[in-house]
């Protein structure tokens, strides 16, 4: 049995990926085949979900002729969508690796200005398929027009419900989130640096440290820092966890902190222990590092580096 899981995507992205012989300004480029997929941080969430047969609903805003190749592509990748039409175009990102150094080259636009109206949309979508029971996971930017807080203003929408908020998000949007209550957040290192106001590398002990003392102003229930090949630390009120990357040749680091928390999420939906999920959150961000472009986890190589990463059991702090 799995509670219900929805994500919320307010700034989608065609991600669109390719390759090049070598990078280097002002020639012209020859790139290899493109790739394209359905991107954007609660999208790739769902996505990496139906990869492990997990099921959720996927919220999100789309528009013009890119947000028709965006409806194609989900539709094709199993994602079971809540569509909201907006005037603009659906933006897209690219990424072009370096053939001869193997370095990605990542390209990020800001997406398209959503009005008013627009942006109220997806909340009453929301409001219409709200996961009473489950979890609720806003991950990404949000795009020109929405406000700074919309995290916040989502977190008083379910406030007191049986709804748990899962957000994955940066800067201002995520401070103002923070604000309310949440039941998870999964920065990555910088962005638990900046969280705690600091701008230089915390070390592990700091990591630590920071997550406790978010987790103990009594406003979000569990910290899960992505730290790279350096592992995954997970922080609640009474528990910490450590877990270190199983051993993976990594292609492309596109899309693994989405799968991280899709791991994540869909295993405490499905009732599996914390660590139990922390490890399979681990075993999917990995296996998606692992995959080429903006391809996500497969369930049998999460399968296969789940048994490894048990065998490298977490720290207790």
């Amino acid at each position: 049995m799995q509670t219900p899981i929805v994500t919320l995507t307010m700034n989608p992205a065609l991600d669109v990926s390719s390759e090049v012989d070598h990078v280097v300004c002002e020639r012209k480029l020859r790139c290899g085949p493109a790739a394209l997929h359905p991107g954007g941080g609660g999208v790739n969430v769902s996505r990496a979900i139906a990869n492990l047969g997990g099921r959720s609903t996927a919220v999100y805003p789309l528009g013009g002729p890119t947000g028709a190749t965006y409806h194609a592509l989900a539709a094709s990748a199993g994602v079971a969508g809540v569509e909201i039409a907006i005037a603009e175009s659906t933006r897209e990102n690219f990424t072009v690796t370096d053939r001869s150094t193997g370095e990605q080259f990542r390209f990020i636009l800001p997406g398209p200005t959503l009005q008013e109206a627009e942006w109220t949309a997806c909340l009453s979508a929301l409001e219409q398929c709200m996961p009473h029971g489950g979890f609720l996971v806003a991950s990404g930017s949000l795009p020109p027009g929405t406000p700074t807080d919309f995290y916040a203003v989502l977190a008083r929408a379910v406030e007191g419900s049986d709804v748990r908020l899962v957000v994955d998000a940066s800067g201002p949007a995520l401070t103002a989130a923070l604000e309310e209550k949440v039941f998870l957040i999964k920065p990555s290192a910088d962005e638990l640096a900046e969280l705690i106001g600091t701008d230089h590398s915390l070390t592990p002990d700091e990591q630590v440290h920071a997550a406790r003392s978010i987790v103990g102003r009594g406003n979000v229930q569990i910290v899960a820092l992505t730290l790279g090949a350096a592992g995954a630390l997970l922080v609640t009120s009474s528990l910490v966890l450590r877990l270190a990357t199983p051993p993976v040749s990594v292609v492309s680091a596109v899309g693994a902190g989405d799968a991280f928390l899709a791991g994540l999420v869909l295993r405490l939906a499905e009732g599996i222990t914390v660590e139990g999920a922390f490890r399979t959150a681990v075993a999917a961000g990995s296996a998606t590092a692992a995959m080429p472009a903006t391809e996500l986890c497969r369930a049998a190589d999460v399968e296969r580096l789940e048994h490894l990463v048990l065998e490298r059991a977490p720290e207790h702090a």
